[in-house]
């Protein structure tokens, strides 16, 4: 049976803390008696910084973009920047969510294990998982060059669907190999056996490099079995080469001089490894809103309740969607809002493009801006993962993106216009790594004095689980 819930006022700093208590000593933080838990809710515009072009008067997407709501944010908050990394890293999504989140580099259990969990794909924690997709290949004398990339690939009249179910298992030196097509062109390896995770990538990742022999890392704290993952799984690469050059499909496609289908490339290997529970990180229940399988595989791992959130053809309308649920949510602490459309946007090259998409995204923040401006007792913040630039080469950019955060308990800077440059003026600085949470935290008033330490461990946010002193009958 359920204890009763109780409820504690604690006067700390000026703020009314209400604590709801359970057996367990759970509970959540209440600024000034008012009903409904402080919360914090983090809007994450994927790839939505970016570089300056003439295209549009020598101004980023973000500056070039109508966005007043994205401005009336900025003028109510502090602002300043963001690098999940380092300065001039080009991070990765998946990499820069987990930064960001205050997790170390080191424990990053990679791409493709994040996919296999976010698909579905069956697996057991000793096996290596790796991202792969067929390539449009051409060739240059005896070299396989990249002609189309994965996404290319699959706008193609290519019937995909049958060249994977053609590939069968593979299995040398003691490693077997499995193929999980998991829509599209793209699909999981699952290595089993021997094996590990720290061998390079086949796929450059840029049209007209020539493919890559698969490496042992390095750095590698397992040298003898990178080195025999990386050979099984080049001969496993050409082994499949081998069964799609005599498919009918590519016969026609290089009969009529086109790229053929008939390299599969891999990339971004992975293999399980321990996680503290998000809550245990940071005193607050976690849940991050999004599509797409990568972000459901980090809030599984991290123990972070995922909902699937559909992309749809208007993302404005799909943020406006999500931010409401996170502000009806009084059941987590902390809420992820993701959007992917100013990411999409910047790789398909087009800096006008991204400007309107950033736009309509803005119409969805309105929810989250009137709430602010109306006293709403949350902590809100508003920020990229990492710059997607509308000019290649590079996927992603080094550089720092904007972040504004808002809310009763953060200074007001003199900014008020969200972007790259004006951000930069802001009273925030330059946050990096586990700053950003660390910040979004002390907004919150849960954090804990560096040095305090209840319940046998040192943390970052002021614990209400720890034992109580009780007395004792003599």
């Amino acid at each position: 049976m359920s204890p009763t819930p109780k409820s504690v006022k604690i006067a700390i700093f000026g703020w009314t803390l209400v604590i709801s208590l359970t057996q367990k000593g759970r509970g959540d933080f209440h600024i000034n008696g008012d009903s409904k838990p402080v919360k914090v809710i983090l809007v994450l515009l994927d790839g939505a910084g970016d570089r300056s072009y003439e295209a549009l008067g020598w101004r980023t997407p973000l500056q070039a973009a109508d966005t007043p709501n994205m401005d009336r944010m900025a003028a109510i908050g502090g602002n300043g920047l963001l690098h999940a990394g380092k300065l001039g890293e080009c991070l990765p999504s998946e990499t820069a969510h987990y930064l960001l989140w205050g997790y170390p580099r080191e424990s990053f259990p990679g791409r493709g294990l994040l996919e296999a969990v976010g698909y579905g794909v069956p697996f057991d924690d000793a096996d290596v998982l790796v991202l792969a997709h067929l390539a449009g290949i051409l060739w240059e004398g005896r070299v396989p060059c990249l002609a189309l990339s994965r996404k290319a690939v699959a706008q193609e009249d290519i019937d995909l669907e049958t060249l994977y179910r053609d590939l069968d298992p593979f299995e040398l030196n003691g490693i077997r190999i499995e193929l999980h097509h998991t829509g599209g062109n793209d699909a999981i390896l699952v290595l089993k056996g021997k094996c590990s995770p720290f061998i390079s990538d086949s796929d450059p990742m840029t049209i007209g490099m020539p493919l890559a022999m698969v490496k042992p890392l390095e750095e590698s704290p397992e040298p003898e079995l990178s080195a025999v993952t990386a050979e099984v799984l080049n001969r496993y690469i050409f082994y499949c080469r081998g069964k799609l050059s005599n498919h009918p499909i590519n016969k026609k496609r290089a009969a009529s001089e086109l790229p053929t289908a008939d390299f599969l490339v891999t990339q971004r290997a992975g293999r399980r490894s321990p996680q503290k529970p998000f809550e245990m990180v940071w005193g607050m229940r976690g849940r991050l809103i999004a599509s797409g399988a990568i972000y459901a595989g980090l809030a599984s791992e991290l123990g972070m309740k995922f909902d699937f959130s559909r992309d749809s053809k208007d993302p404005g309308n799909d943020l406006r969607g999500r931010i409401e649920a996170a502000l009806e949510d009084n059941i987590h602490g902390f809420i992820h809002v993701h959007t992917k459309a100013p990411d999409e946007a910047g790789h398909r090259g087009d800096p006008i493009g991204k400007a309107k998409i950033l736009t309509e995204l803005d119409r969805g923040l309105e929810p989250l801006v009137k709430t602010l401006e109306g006293g709403g007792r949350i902590i809100a913040a508003l920020t990229a993962d990492h710059s997607t630039p509308c000019s290649p080469p590079l996927i992603h950019s080094g550089e720092p993106v904007p972040l504004v955060i808002a809310g009763p308990t953060v200074r007001r800077d003199m900014v008020d216009h969200f972007d790259e440059l004006s951000a930069a003026n802001g009273c925030l600085g330059l946050l990096r790594g586990n700053e950003l949470m660390l910040y979004l935290l002390n907004a919150s008033d849960r954090s804990s004095l560096l040095g305090h330490r209840l319940g046998g461990g040192n943390r970052a946010f002021f614990p209400l689980d720890y034992d109580p002193l009780t007395a004792r009958s003599p």
